[in-house]
């Protein structure tokens, strides 16, 4: 393939088969899928993916408790094995061609070429606007009791209030521990949720909240205003959860409402309402998790190989003599 002015200093080609836009597991595995066909795909990572305060991640055969970036490391070699390229930088547009496929533009000012288009640039957890939660968060602020509740079992865990999924959490995480909290922050409780809230043995704290307390690098309660600290040395948050999706945005993707928002409309292979444009993991959704965005990106790379295999056979057979 020849190289443009642009992408030479990049040591990148002007044109491949699949650009994927995000280098988490979503994005890292459907490129390894698409290399080991003999795909050539290049991979944009913005360095920025949603799991990097994490110690680890859970839940992944084989990988249960492995450090999020020394996984991506990994995987980013195997990619690499098959003749994938990873580089770091930012897609800020992808812009349709007229024919089908589509031109890349790059933060660093390069501009590729793709026949077809994977994103997998994930979300964004906005949290709660409380003193303490942000410098915590990944470590003993929490949200997710899949990810992180067993790391935190028979340990005092706080739980803050939201009417959709406040007691929830609260009634997940006391499967792990007898001494759940549920802070309401002014919030109240119906009587069934009540009644639930008491048969799982967790208490229910009325007043606002204040912060957190943290003694040394580690939680150590959590204050209400009127001065009153109960003792907590996890804290469960519901952050609002904001999908990456500006590329998917401006290219006039249809999206749905979930209860966590608004995502990304996708078919079960990934594909957008837009032809030739796919989109996997937290991008696509709040429950995917790093096997289930693993699990996306191979269907959506099986299904974007099989697509051009089509499209090339069909270019053949009408190119051939009658």
């Amino acid at each position: 393939m020849a190289r443009s002015g642009a992408n030479a200093a990049n040591g990148i080609a002007a044109a491949y088969d699949v650009v994927v836009v995000g280098g988490g597991a979503g994005g890292l595995s459907a490129a390894l899928v698409l290399g080991r066909v003999r795909r050539s795909v290049l991979v944009v990572d913005a360095g920025e993916p949603r799991n990097a305060p994490a110690a680890h991640m859970q839940g992944y055969p084989s990988r249960d408790g492995m450090p999020p970036g020394e996984f991506l490391a990994v995987v980013r070699e195997e990619v690499a094995g098959y003749g994938g390229v990873v580089l770091r930088d930012t897609v800020t547009e992808v812009v349709p061609d007229g024919a089908g496929e589509f031109d890349v533009v790059l933060a660093s000012g390069g501009r590729v070429h793709a026949r077809r288009v994977v994103v997998a640039t994930g979300l964004v957890d906005v949290l709660p606007d409380l003193p303490g939660v942000a410098g915590r968060w990944g470590r003993d602020v929490l949200h997710c009791p899949y990810c992180h509740g067993w790391e935190v079992r028979d340990q005092r865990i706080g739980v803050m209030f939201r009417e959709d999924v406040g007691v929830h959490q609260a009634l997940l995480f006391s499967q792990l521990s007898s001494e759940v909290t549920l802070f309401l922050d002014g919030g109240e409780l119906t009587d069934e949720q009540g009644e639930l809230l008491a048969a799982a043995g967790v208490r229910a704290v009325a007043g606002k909240l204040a912060g957190l307390v943290v003694e040394g690098d580690r939680l150590t309660g959590v204050r209400l205003v009127g001065g009153e600290v109960r003792e907590a040395s996890a804290f469960v948050v519901p952050p609002r959860m904001v999908p990456r999706d500006g590329v998917l945005t401006a290219l006039g993707v249809r999206t749905q409402e979930t209860p966590a928002g608004t995502f990304p409309e996708v078919d079960p292979t990934g594909l957008t309402s837009v032809p030739g444009v796919w989109a996997v993991g937290n991008a696509t959704g709040a429950a995917e998790q790093v096997v289930n965005a693993a699990s996306a990106g191979y269907r959506a790379g099986v299904a974007v190989n099989a697509a051009l295999l089509h499209a090339d056979l069909t270019a053949r057979r009408l190119l051939q003599p009658v």
